[in-house]
C-alpha cells in the first residue's frame, strides 16, 4: 500500500516539477526520492510522470492520481489538527482574514473584544481582497476569512456563510463644490471617483449609468477605506463606500452623502468563507461568533 509520505513525495514532484527541487522540498536525496518515485509507479504498475529535459509532468494517470492524493493529505492534515485540539482542550491560536471593508467596519470591534476576552491568545490578521483570501484560505494559511463574496467562484470545497449587507453611496466633504440636492452620475464623474474593488456586477451598472464606459471606471481604486476616505476629506474626489464605514465621519459633519436618484441600491454582502472539509479550530468558531454577533447588532467603526 502507498503511505501518506509517498503520496506527499508525488505532490511535491508535481508542484516542483523538478526531482532536485522536490527532493529538497520533502528533506530526503534526490537519489532517495527518485526510488521513492519508482517505487510508487512499480506498486501502481502505472507511469506517473513523463521525464523531460528541464522538467518533470504529470501523465493522465499522474494527474487522475494527484487530484486524490491532495484530497487524502488533506484529510490526513485536518484529523491531525482536530486530534491536537481535542487532546489540548485549548482554545488554541487563530488566523483569519478580513477585506477591506470589514477590516474598518466590523474588524475594531471584533479584534477589540477578543483581546479583552482572551488576552493570552495570539491572533495573526491579514488584511487584503478577497481574491488574495482565497489564496491564502486553500493554502490553511488562514482558518477563515471575511469579505464581499458577490464575486466568489463557484466551488464545492468551499463553505459561504451570509453575514450582512452593507448599504453604500457616494461621499462628498461637506464644503465640496457639488452643492446640496439631487445629482446626476454624469456631474460626479469629472470629479473622480475612489473606490474598493468593485464587484463586477456593481461595475457594470456605473458603466451603463455613467454613459461612457471610459469614464466610468473609478479614478482612483484602493483595498484601504480609510485612505479613501481621507481623500475625500481633502480633495474633490467623490468617495463610494457604505454608510457603516463612514458614520463616524457623517454624524460629523465632515463627510456628505451625494443624492443621485438614478443610482439603484448599490451594496455590499459581506459573508465568512471557510473550507467546508475543515473543522474550525475552537477559537475560530469564537471569532465566527463575534462577528455574526457584530453584524447583528448593526455595529461599525467609521474614520
Amino acid at each position: 500500500m502507498i503511505n501518506l509520505n509517498q503520496y506527499r513525495h508525488v505532490l511535491a514532484l508535481a508542484e516542483e516539477r523538478h526531482f532536485a527541487r522536490a527532493a529538497e522540498r520533502v528533506h530526503l536525496s534526490q537519489p532517495a526520492f527518485s526510488r521513492s518515485i519508482q517505487a510508487i509507479e512499480a506498486q501502481l504498475g502505472l507511469r506517473l510522470f513523463e521525464r523531460q529535459p528541464g522538467e518533470v509532468r504529470p501523465t493522465p494517470a499522474g494527474a487522475f492520481l494527484l487530484e486524490r492524493a491532495r484530497r487524502l493529505l488533506f484529510e490526513a492534515r485536518c484529523l491531525e489538527r482536530d486530534l491536537a485540539l481535542y487532546l489540548d482542550h485549548q482554545l488554541g491560536d487563530v488566523a483569519f482574514g478580513m477585506g477591506p471593508m470589514p477590516n474598518v467596519t466590523l474588524g475594531p470591534q471584533v479584534v477589540a473584544e477578543v483581546r479583552r476576552a482572551h488576552p493570552h491568545i495570539r491572533m495573526r490578521l491579514e488584511i487584503n481582497n478577497w481574491a488574495l483570501l482565497l489564496e491564502r484560505l486553500r493554502l490553511e494559511q488562514i482558518e477563515f476569512f471575511v469579505a464581499e463574496v458577490r464575486d466568489l467562484p463557484s466551488d464545492p470545497a468551499l463553505q459561504v456563510e451570509p453575514l450582512m449587507r452593507q448599504v453604500g453611496r457616494f461621499y462628498v466633504r461637506a464644503d465640496h463644490p457639488l452643492g446640496r440636492g439631487e445629482h446626476r452620475l454624469a456631474e460626479v464623474w469629472p470629479f473622480g471617483v475612489g473606490t474598493t474593488r468593485l464587484p463586477a456586477a456593481l461595475k457594470s451598472v456605473l458603466g451603463q449609468l455613467g454613459g461612457d464606459a471610459a469614464l466610468a471606471q473609478p479614478a482612483l481604486e484602493c483595498d484601504d477605506p480609510r485612505l479613501l476616505h481621507q481623500i475625500g476629506l481633502c480633495t474633490d474626489t467623490v468617495i463610494a463606500t457604505t454608510e457603516l464605514a463612514v458614520a463616524d465621519l457623517v454624524a460629523q459633519g465632515r463627510l456628505r452623502a451625494l443624492e443621485l436618484p438614478e443610482l439603484p441600491l448599490v451594496y455590499a454582502d459581506m459573508g465568512i468563507v471557510r473550507l467546508r472539509h475543515r473543522t474550525p479550530a475552537p477559537m475560530a468558531l469564537k471569532v465566527i461568533e463575534l462577528f455574526q454577533r457584530f453584524a447583528l447588532e448593526g455595529v461599525g467603526s467609521g474614520g
